[in-house]
C-alpha cells in the first residue's frame, strides 16, 4: 500500500454507484483520488504508509503531560518501530515511549512520542527540534475510509447535476444544498479516526 493511496478502486466505485458500463470510468477515476484526498484533508493525515523508513523532522517544544509525566510531542502516525530512530538512535535504546501506551494494541497507531528528561534548547525558550526516521503511516486502511469514500464519491456525482450547488426541488421539499463541505454521514464515520491536529 502507497502512501495516500486511492480509498477505492474503480471496481469498487461502480458496484457501490450501481454502474454497469463504462461510460463514466474516466470521470470515475478523476474523482477517486479527489475525494480520497478530501478524506485526507479532513481527517489531517492519511492512511497509506511508506515503502521504506524516512527522516522526519519535528519543531514543536516538547510539553510535559501530567498523565504521563513524560515531555511529549506529536508525531506522524507510526504502527511499526521496525527501523525507528530518534535523533539517530535505535528506539530500543533511546529511552523514548510511543504513545498511547494502547495504540498497537487497539490496532491504531502511535501518534506522541514521550522522553522522560526536560528538553534543552540553546537558549532558555529555545524550541527544541527532533529527528525521527520511521516507516510512517498505517498497515491498513481503516474500515470506515472507504466507505467515507463511497459516500462522498455519490455526493460528488450529484453534484455534477447541480451546476449550481442545488440538487431537487423547492417545490417538492427535496431541496439540497451541495455544500463545500463532506458528505454528512461520511464525517461522523471518520470521526473515530481523525486527527485534532497535524504535527509540526
Amino acid at each position: 500500500m502507497p502512501w495516500a493511496p486511492d480509498y477505492l478502486t474503480l471496481a469498487e466505485a461502480k458496484v457501490y454507484l450501481r454502474i454497469t458500463d463504462t461510460v463514466d470510468d474516466v470521470e470515475l477515476s478523476a474523482a477517486i483520488p479527489a475525494v480520497s484526498r478530501m478524506i485526507d484533508t479532513a481527517c489531517m493525515r492519511q492512511f497509506g504508509v511508506l515503502a521504506a523508513p524516512a527522516a522526519r523532522t519535528y519543531r514543536r517544544t516538547p510539553v510535559l503531560s501530567y498523565e504521563t509525566g513524560l515531555w511529549e510531542r506529536e508525531i506522524d502516525d507510526l504502527m511499526t518501530t521496525v527501523g525507528l530512530l530518534v535523533d539517530g538512535v535505535a528506539y530500543a535504546s533511546s529511552g523514548a515511549t510511543l504513545l498511547p501506551d494502547n495504540a498497537a494494541l487497539d490496532g491504531k497507531p502511535w501518534t506522541r512520542i514521550g522522553v522522560t528528561t526536560a528538553p534543552t534548547g540553546s537558549y532558555p525558550g529555545a524550541p527544541v527540534t527532533s529527528v525521527l526516521t520511521g516507516t510512517w503511516g498505517w498497515s491498513a486502511v481503516p474500515a470506515v475510509v472507504p466507505m467515507a469514500a463511497k459516500l462522498q464519491l455519490n455526493r460528488m456525482g450529484f453534484r455534477r447535476d447541480a451546476p449550481q450547488g442545488v440538487a431537487g426541488s423547492p417545490d417538492q421539499g427535496s431541496e439540497i444544498r451541495m455544500l463545500a463541505k463532506l458528505d454528512p454521514d461520511a464525517v461522523k464515520l471518520l470521526g473515530a479516526v481523525r486527527r485534532r491536529r497535524q504535527p509540526v
